[in-house]
């Protein structure tokens, strides 16, 4: 907030107030705030340009954050919940790798341009979408056909039809399968368009990869302004679904000289490992990440993680480094504590790169552009 006020000898100041910033500066009075610049001292000038600079950047944050809500749908369509959560329940009953599928493919768009749906995106003759970059050719077709099937759902509805976006259904589908997995409910904003574009080049860089340590981890996030606690509560997603034995095969033959199987990982599980994943095994063989409770949502990630169980690289760094160890510890002790975080953290992730306005629409399709 821009005025002015008198200090305690009379003389004008100048006042600007934020909520975690404020500036007096005196100056003479009347003046008109275009010329303030040229008559206040370098350092004052400065102090007035950042100040600027942090309320023009609280206002955007704001804004973005304003845009979604929890009953964005109130007027448009009041059921959308419902719907949606019967459409993913109905696929649940189909296939347990509905959960899994669903909730990665959340993290996976919001991790690329934002939660905005273009993962969801096919390929042309004229595009390499997102979906066909390396990194997100391991996405389960269940994740996409759950997110299709509900927004038919939706739109079966006439006075929902074509107004509920292909990015509010994922992120209403995400939340739904960690429920029915025994996970936590809570509830979720809603706003979000859908993207205009969607390209393989994109991914690039964006996700994080099995072999990354806790640096590399904290380094992507924090790119979404993710803290290292919301990586590591989405990281306990893992307690869910499966690995392809080619994104570990490096910890348990050929680690290193001097030790063939990582000394990070459980001796006895690698093993076992090594007997579900033999060399040259095929390719589509995969196995659980969380080997003592796979349809599960709860903390058994970090309980494995004290053991050695972490299945990544990218896992069990989280409890070697001394870093962030005691956040493991924490959750694998409390898992009401784990819920809460994870709650938070699906929060911030949902409001990554949230297209509005002219940069986004509602498709009618949710893999193809309108």
């Amino acid at each position: 907030m821009i005025g002015h006020r008198e200090d305690s000898n009379g003389r004008q100041e100048l006042s600007l107030s934020l909520s975690f910033l404020s500036l007096y500066i005196p100056l003479p009075l009347p003046i008109s705030l275009p010329n303030l610049s040229s008559l206040l001292s370098p350092m004052a000038a400065h102090h007035l340009k950042l100040a600027s600079f942090l309320l023009l950047l609280l206002n955007l944050t704001t804004l973005i954050n304003a845009q979604l809500s929890r009953n964005f749908y109130s007027k448009t369509c009041p059921n959308v919940e419902s719907i949606v959560k019967q459409a993913v329940t109905a696929k649940f009953q189909q296939t347990f790798v509905t959960v899994p599928a669903t909730l990665r493919l959340f993290f996976h768009d919001c991790m690329v341009q934002g939660c905005d749906a273009s993962v969801m995106i096919a390929s042309t003759g004229n595009n390499k979408a997102e979906k066909d970059h390396p990194d997100n050719l391991s996405l389960a077709g269940d994740g996409f056909d759950t997110v299709i099937k509900a927004k038919a759902a939706v739109d079966a509805v006439t006075q929902c039809k074509n107004k509920v976006s292909c990015a509010d259904i994922l992120a209403l589908a995400a939340r739904d399968v960690v429920s029915l997995a025994g996970g936590p409910h809570y509830e979720v904003e809603l706003g979000r368009l859908d993207g205009l574009s969607s390209t393989a080049s994109s991914v690039t860089g964006k996700l994080p990869q099995p072999t990354f340590n806790l640096d590399k981890l904290n380094s992507l996030f924090s790119q979404n302004k993710l803290s290292q606690t919301d990586m590591i509560a989405l990281s306990g997603a893992h307690t869910l679904g499966f690995s392809h034995c080619s994104r570990f095969a490096n910890r348990i033959y050929g680690f290193s000289k001097v030790n063939p199987i990582d000394p990070s990982l459980n001796q006895a599980y690698a093993k076992q490992l090594q007997g579900m994943c033999p060399r040259n095994v095929d390719p589509t063989i995969a196995i659980n990440m969380d080997p003592v409770t796979p349809r599960t949502f709860d903390n058994q990630y970090y309980k494995n993680l004290q053991q050695g169980k972490g299945l990544f690289t990218s896992d069990q760094s989280l409890f070697t480094d001394s870093r962030s160890k005691s956040t493991v510890n924490a959750w694998a002790q409390n898992s009401a504590t784990f819920n809460q975080a994870f709650i938070d953290a699906m929060g911030r992730l949902g409001r990554v790169g949230v297209k509005t306005g002219s940069n986004g629409n509602i498709r009618r399709d949710c893999s193809v552009f309108n």
